[in-house]
């Protein structure tokens, strides 16, 4: 959409002096300016703050002195305090120009016009040209795209930066507290702070307070047309989710993936990916997860995000998923690819800070505000180190807390590498995080090092602590292990424990939950390896398999 041309008011009360400078500024500017004219002072002011509500660009302003109800010097000191970028010019009579001169210092107007100005090519253009020009030089455009107005510490804020990341969404924060704009927005679109968040959609539209699903709709995610029958159904948008996605489409299945949350799971959270084949100086998961994404949709797949599935059931071999919208999807096979989320730390005060300076995962939303202050990061997997490295170009310091004494059995060696040589990262070894404290967002975290407690300043608290397969809803069709992870292929025949329930000829496929045509790939599946290319593996896999079962 291309962007609005900044605009020209004129305003006079005298139909033909009106007409004259309509003709004469659209003969001379109507190729980069829009240009209004209005006949009476009342009326430009309603005009200016119906263009300040729609938050349109108003280039300059040009008044006559003499008008009835509100004299031009008024109108232009007003219109200062609406756009005070705008330039101000005064149209009036010689006998007024004593009165003109004493209103530039008084109004603070940019220039006055005698009237009759013509010829315009000598007494009107230059001085507008100059003007403009001037105007042009200090201007800044506008974001145009997508803004989000609300509070640094609300957790719901915080939720929706991150959906908008996770889908690499490009959008503007604005801070309701810290920021003045932000306060003329929401009240020029007549808003209170009780409802923010605030979404502007870049084409005008206002979302007060939106759930993540209306949201994806305003910015093309969800899809409502759904097909009756699909060949294959991916449950989660993770890597090996988003690998199904890519060769069930490529390889001519009806395929549909479907995503509660954002692409990428846990590896869309990591801010740099530096082991991933075929990728020399790394990329982020995001973008790792956003290229999958791509692919997939250009070969075919249909996404349906952000939906949640929480129930499925089997009808004649037919595989029927309910969404929580209680939408039902018909397809002959399923892969789930759920992934796993982090475990919660339990300690005090952790419930009631989450979102508000304690976060699980990377939060990579966030790492700006941590400029030069404390931050916290308990775990010592690869997830962790990724985080320490990105949070460390912002953070004054990075400090990660380990029950163990080194980071050598939980992270990959590049990684220790890295850490241990950027300066503004400590590790505390042999350290747990006991209490989170503070007001309406976090202050401080209290440590155990060692038998000895100490409470630390700390402006965020990331979590990477073990993980549990997001597997609850499904475990009434499928086997799980003990630990909630879903049991596939030979799992299934030699463990005696499970032997009775695979009832078909044939053993189970190598992907195959115990449900024939139920698929399991990624973290979520037991034995599963928690990395990015054997995720993606896992998912290309599936689709063979899936063909396997549909020409049975």
């Amino acid at each position: 959409m291309a962007a609005k041309k900044p605009i020209i008011l004129a305003v006079d009360d005298d139909p033909q002096v009106l007409a004259a400078i309509d003709r004469d500024l659209r003969s001379e500017f109507r190729k980069d300016y829009r240009i209004l004219r209005v006949n009476s002072g009342p009326g430009a002011l309603e005009t200016l703050r119906e263009l300040k509500a729609k938050e349109e660009t108003l280039a300059l302003v040009l008044a006559d002195q003499r008008m009835p109800d509100l004299e031009g010097v008024e109108l232009l000191a007003q219109a200062r305090e609406l756009f005070p970028e705008a330039k101000r010019v005064l149209l009036t009579a010689y006998a007024d120009t004593e009165a003109a001169i004493r209103a530039i210092n008084a109004a603070r107007l940019d220039y006055y016009l005698i009237k009759p100005w013509d010829p315009p090519e000598q007494l009107l253009y230059p001085t507008l040209h100059d003007l403009l020009d001037a105007w042009q030089v200090s201007h800044k455009p506008k974001y145009d795209g997508l803004r989000l107005i609300g509070f640094q510490w609300s957790p719901v804020s915080h939720e929706l930066k991150d959906f908008l990341s996770g889908y690499m969404v490009g959008y503007q924060w604005l801070d309701y507290e810290t920021n003045p704009e932000a306060k003329e927005l929401v009240a020029a679109k007549g808003y209170l702070s009780t409802d923010l968040p605030l979404v502007i959609c870049a084409d005008g539209t206002v979302l007060p307070n939106p759930d993540k699903a209306s949201l994806g709709n305003h910015i093309g995610l969800t899809r409502t047309e759904l097909q009756e029958m699909y060949d294959v159904v991916v449950v989660g948008a993770g890597p090996s989710g988003l690998a199904a996605a890519v060769y069930g489409a490529s390889e001519g299945l009806r395929t549909l993936i479907v995503e509660r949350q954002t692409p990428g799971g846990q590896a869309g959270s990591s801010s740099r990916i530096e082991n991933y084949l075929g990728f020399p100086t790394g990329l982020s998961g995001a973008e790792l997860a956003h290229r999958a994404w791509s692919q997939a949709t250009r070969l075919g797949a249909e996404f349906l995000a952000p939906q949640e599935v929480n129930k499925l059931c089997v009808q004649d071999g037919y595989k029927v998923l309910t969404l929580t919208d209680g939408t039902e999807i018909n397809t002959k096979a399923v892969i789930l690819t759920t992934g796993v989320s982090y475990r919660t730390l339990d300690v005090p005060g952790m419930d009631r800070l989450s979102g508000a300076g304690v976060y699980y995962g990377a939060a990579r939303t966030e790492a700006r505000s941590c400029d030069q202050q404390d931050v916290y990061i308990v775990g010592g997997g690869n997830s962790a180190g990724q985080a320490a490295m990105y949070l460390a170009s912002y953070a004054r310091k990075v400090f990660i807390v380990i029950r163990g004494a080194s980071l050598a059995a939980s992270m990959s060696a590049y990684l220790i590498e890295q850490i241990a040589q950027t300066p503004n990262i400590e590790i505390l070894p042999h350290a747990r995080v006991t209490e989170v404290c503070g007001g309406d967002h976090l202050e401080a975290v209290v440590l155990d090092n060692n038998g000895t407690t100490e409470k630390r300043d700390a402006r965020a608290l990331f979590v990477f602590i073990g993980a549990k397969p997001s597997t609850e809803w499904v475990a009434d069709q499928v086997l799980c292990d003990p630990k909630g992870f879903l049991l596939t292929g030979r799992d299934l025949v030699t463990d005696s424990r499970y032997a009775t329930s695979w009832k078909k000829d044939r053993e189970p496929f190598l992907l195959e939950t115990c449900v024939p045509g139920i698929f399991a790939a990624g973290d979520s599946r037991a034995g599963a390896m928690a990395r990015v290319a054997s995720a993606v593996g896992e998912g290309s896999m599936a689709i063979k398999f899936v063909h396997q079962y549909l020409d049975e």
